[in-house]
């Protein structure tokens, strides 16, 4: 069950670009997360879905006898979320209220989406400074760690871009 999880609820399995499937089920993590309808509730969200990573990703390492195995894609999917803390800060500011998953799945929002989707890929991939350095702490937290601070980098972007 541990593994399941780890593996993404099996999608960490597909046997090419793992990681990018993982991310599309963190879309879904970030709009479920979205239904919540305010920050306390989402951050408390996101920051079990990391707690979570960190232990399941070390327990799929141990279990798997491998240092940050493709299929495990929890820290994906952990990560999705933080990669839209400025995109949602941002819509608030325009809207004047909590946008609901529509906001960023509807036709109107795609491209948004799908643009944060894709830089939080590239620097998953690309792991610039401090992303690859991370990988050096051990288990669950070397494995999320970086793709936390991917999703940092994502979040500059979308403030540089949104100035």
């Amino acid at each position: 069950m541990k593994l399941w999880l780890a593996q993404g609820f099996g999608i960490g399995r597909i046997p090419f670009a793992p990681g990018t499937f993982g991310s599309v089920v963190g879309l879904g993590w970030f709009a479920l997360l979205l239904c919540t309808g305010s920050w306390i509730p989402f951050v408390i969200g996101a920051v079990v879905g990391l707690v979570l990573s960190v232990w399941l990703c070390g327990e799929g390492e141990r279990l798997l006898k491998k240092k940050d195995p493709g299929s495990v894609v929890m820290d994906e999917i952990a990560a999705i979320p933080w990669c839209f803390v400025v995109a949602v800060a941002l819509a608030i500011s325009r809207q004047q209220h909590w946008p609901g998953p529509g906001y960023f799945f509807s036709r109107n929002g795609a491209i948004q989406t799908g643009g944060i989707f894709v830089l939080f890929r590239i620097f998953d991939i690309a792991k610039p400074w401090p992303v690859r350095q991370s990988q050096v702490l051990h288990g669950g937290l070397g494995i999320t760690v970086d793709d936390f601070l991917a999703a940092i980098y994502v979040n500059i972007v979308v403030w540089i871009a949104s100035a």
